[in-house]
């Protein structure tokens, strides 16, 4: 919880202790249900809820900014960011019915009111969401196409609606094969907001819808 404190000095006390409650709620549903590899769940907060509240140092969701979290696993990055931003709408998806069960659970535990998560594909969707956001589920390309009609051209926020995502590595073939399409895209190193090692080589890819 320390690593949260360090880069995120304003939250109110419900932030807080939702945050600091998130620990032992991963470790104990991750004992029943795999939702993060077994010898990273000591590194829960640095590497998955940090990581996941990186996004909100580039973007500040509005009240009612409906966002999409594709591939959320157990609930990253939408259960820290939905701590985090309260009156947003987050609506977690996973194909995999086991995880949302843990999503659920923690959700539920926490009292989260502006969370809705469930066992679909993003594509079976209906809805059109202002943001889609993930953890590297797949390469740029696929991810781009499989969400792209999802996101509703007009918002409200600072930045326009648009796709958020989070990965590391190499991305310079992923990208360029996405900015055939001329779409606006935006790189930020992560290190430039957190100088925890295991931030060096992840970055945070801003497509602008």
């Amino acid at each position: 919880m320390d690593e949260i404190l360090k880069y995120f000095s304003k939250l109110t006390e419900n932030q807080t202790v939702q945050l600091s409650q998130l620990g032992d709620l991963y470790k104990f549903w991750n004992a029943q249900i795999n939702v993060v590899s077994r010898k990273d769940v000591e590194n829960i907060y640095s590497h998955h809820i940090l990581h996941s509240l990186a996004i909100a140092k580039i973007i500040s969701f509005e009240a009612n900014t409906k966002i999409l979290d594709v591939g959320t696993g157990g609930g990253f990055p939408g259960i820290p960011l939905a701590i985090m931003f309260p009156d947003a709408q987050f609506t977690l998806t996973d194909s995999i019915k086991k995880k949302i069960k843990v999503v659920n659970a923690i959700v539920e535990s926490l009292k989260l009111k502006n969370v809705c998560a469930m066992p679909v594909r993003a594509e079976e969707l209906k809805q059109k969401f202002d943001f889609v956001v993930s953890r590297a589920v797949t390469d740029l390309p696929t991810f781009v196409s499989l969400v792209w009609n999802k996101i509703n051209p007009n918002g409200n926020s600072a930045l326009p609606n648009g796709i958020i995502y989070l990965k590391g590595g190499d991305l310079s073939d992923e990208l360029k094969a996405v900015r055939i399409s001329k779409r606006q895209i935006f790189v930020y190193e992560i290190k430039d907001f957190f100088d925890d090692t295991f931030f060096e080589t992840k970055q945070i890819i801003y497509i602008q819808r």
